[in-house]
């Protein structure tokens, strides 16, 4: 079983015709992802990789059907008005890869997914991966195998570093989440924890977080409720100086808040394992995870 996206899942890509829509539509179908078209404006009726290319979003639900889940690598001043066309057409899952949008756009973005009952991943994403079935992003794919670990991140190159360190020890994913870097993001945390602790293939899980912001202690009231698996988790910024972003908006700290002690301190009162390096991650689940022989 997988969270939130599955071999049948239905997915279009909005700006599919880009440099970056383009390579990344080829290595999404070699990892088995079922994409079912494309939406450039002007540029309908062409083939991206043999998928065909149309020119809105309603124009993809009139020829083919019903869709699942959309990826847009749209520019950032066109990245609100091409979620919003998704959402409007009923798609359950918008995962925004586009980074810098403009926050007041991001809050629109929101408010009407919240209305519309849709999902979104991101902005600035590296998107979801369930592994062995599915991968609807820009993450590479070898290292993503099936396996017991659930992976949820706010940092791309992070979350490539531990899935390939967890690969090298035996060790595979059910599914991968990021949940973006930005200041505003739609998924959270606590909402991916929930779906992992219900998927009865996810033994172990692995919380990738950064400085900055309350997310990582939002994580660890909702893990010392909810969450009975174990938990593992890394955290960036350790040397991250106050009022200095580091990498992605959502990564500063500010007068005093989203620091990486107590982040770390509230996870470890949660009963998490927090990892000082990324290469210690396997090695914590394996001498604290019964993983029946793996």
């Amino acid at each position: 079983m997988a969270i939130l996206l599955n071999k049948e899942s239905r997915v279009i890509i909005q700006g599919i015709t880009g440099h970056q829509g383009s390579f990344h539509c080829k290595q999404m179908l070699d990892y088995g992802t079922n994409i079912i078209g494309g939406v450039s404006p002007g540029k309908g009726g062409t083939k991206i990789h043999d998928v065909p290319v149309y020119d809105s979003v309603s124009m993809v639900r009139q020829h083919q059907g019903s869709i699942d889940v959309s990826i847009l690598f749209v520019p950032a001043a066109y990245a609100r008005d091409a979620a919003l066309e998704a959402i409007y057409n009923q798609v359950s899952m918008i995962v925004l890869i586009t980074e810098h949008i403009p926050l007041k756009d991001a809050v629109i973005v929101m408010n009407a997914a919240q209305k519309k009952g849709a999902t979104i991943l991101g902005p600035n994403t590296y998107g979801i991966v369930s592994s062995g079935l599915s991968k609807v992003g820009i993450m590479p794919s070898q290292y993503f195998q099936p396996g017991p670990v659930g992976v949820v991140s706010r940092s791309g190159t992070l979350s490539y570093e531990i899935v390939g360190n967890l690969y090298k020890n035996g060790l595979g994913t059910s599914t991968v989440v990021g949940l973006g870097g930005d200041r505003i993001t739609g998924l959270t945390f606590p909402e991916i924890l929930e779906k992992f602790q219900k998927d009865e293939d996810t033994k172990a899980i692995v919380l990738i977080g950064e400085i900055g912001g309350t997310a990582e202690e939002d994580a660890a009231e909702y893990i010392k409720r909810h969450i009975t698996k174990p938990v593992v988790a890394y955290l960036a910024g350790k040397s991250a100086p106050p009022g200095k972003r580091m990498g992605h908006a959502g990564a500063i700290i500010e007068k005093g808040m989203g620091t990486f002690e107590a982040k770390v301190k509230a996870l470890e009162n949660a009963g998490v394992f927090v990892a000082s390096e990324p290469s210690q991650v396997p090695l914590i689940i394996r001498n604290n995870v019964p993983l029946g022989g793996l």
